[in-house]
């Protein structure tokens, strides 16, 4: 019977044992749950009345930040001193690419919803269709266009006239934020949201090949360039919403529109936040520590695939929210 020489077999590193992934999960549970709470609040709640849904939210993400914080240290500090093989690198590769897979399942579940509102739903309310007779006694009156400026409870005078599902008032906005809307295009936020995210893909592109030509200075301007560029871009989102607020009347209680367009643009503005806040720590590595070779860089390079799939992602959303 052989045997099998395992001379020149790479080492493979195994971790201790880490509570990490518990006390990241127990974070994310808490920060769901409070934000969860806090849009139930703002529809369904007392007007003036007190919640903890704030404060849960704010524990729980503190919490999953400050988890994030010590196991990505300890990863770092394990791969400076060279305990990291080729294998185990390769395990992190495939982490990410999971990682990201879920996002993309996350936010096909948001397009999906929203394909379901708009060409099935929207007309059956309006009478269209074969499941649409019965709809349309409910919800006489009701002519269905997207943007919806009128929702059906309004077109049958209010929740008081309500047959079924009287789950509170809703009120249409004024103004969509399409860019049929827009008087002049050059105040279209999400026009210049676009540009600045595209231009940061770029950036990020940059600074990778200065960083595989071991050109560091060229690495740190570009990627500096990048995280200036996200933070643009969530100022301007900022702004989008203020106008969404105030000035068009567009909020969470304006009916599917509403709820729409605040759950795929929020939930893509917080992974913006993410992916800005991945780049920035990348950033202060190159700066501070002198981290990051051409060969070995993968938290980089982790980081500008996240970046780059956040500008895929919004390049979906401004066609199907603000364009088709």
């Amino acid at each position: 019977m052989s045997t099998q020489d395992s001379t020149g077999h790479e080492e493979y590193y195994v971790p201790e044992s880490s509570g990490m992934a518990i006390s990241a999960t127990i974070g994310l549970v808490l920060s769901i749950f409070g934000a969860a709470n806090v849009l139930n609040d703002m529809t369904f709640g007392e007007p003036g009345a007190e919640t903890n849904s704030w404060t849960i939210f704010i524990v729980g993400l503190f919490w999953f930040a400050a988890t994030l914080f010590v196991w990505f240290r300890t990863t770092i500090r394990e791969n400076r001193a060279g305990m990291n093989s080729a294998q185990l690198k390769k395990s992190y590769v495939l982490g990410m690419f999971w990682f990201i897979f879920s996002e993309v399942m996350f936010f096909f579940c948001f397009f999906g919803a929203l394909f379901y509102v708009r060409v099935l739903v929207g007309p059956w309310l309006a009478g269209e269709g074969e499941g649409g007779t019965m709809n349309y006694l409910l919800w006489e009156g009701f002519d269905y266009s997207w943007p919806m400026m009128q929702t059906p409870q309004e077109a049958v005078g209010g929740a008081g006239a309500q047959l079924i599902a009287n789950n509170g008032d809703f009120v249409s906005p004024h103004t969509s934020m399409a860019f049929g809307e827009v008087e002049h295009w050059w105040h279209w936020l999400p026009m210049w949201n676009t540009l600045l995210l595209l231009s940061s893909s770029v950036t990020v592109h940059i600074a990778h090949l200065g960083l595989l030509a071991n050109n560091r200075s060229k690495f740190n301007i570009w990627l500096g360039i990048s995280v200036l560029l996200a933070l643009g871009f969530l100022y301007l989102q900022y702004m989008e919403y203020h106008e969404a607020y105030v000035l068009y009347g567009l909020t969470l209680d304006s009916g599917i529109y509403g709820s729409t367009f605040f759950m795929l643009t929020g939930f893509h503005g917080f992974h913006v936040a993410m992916g800005m806040t991945m780049l920035l720590i990348q950033w202060l590595r190159s700066i501070r520590g002198g981290h990051f070779t051409a060969d070995d860089h993968f938290g980089f390079e982790a980081s500008s695939w996240y970046w780059h799939f956040v500008d895929v992602v919004w390049v979906m959303l401004f066609l199907l929210v603000y364009i088709l």
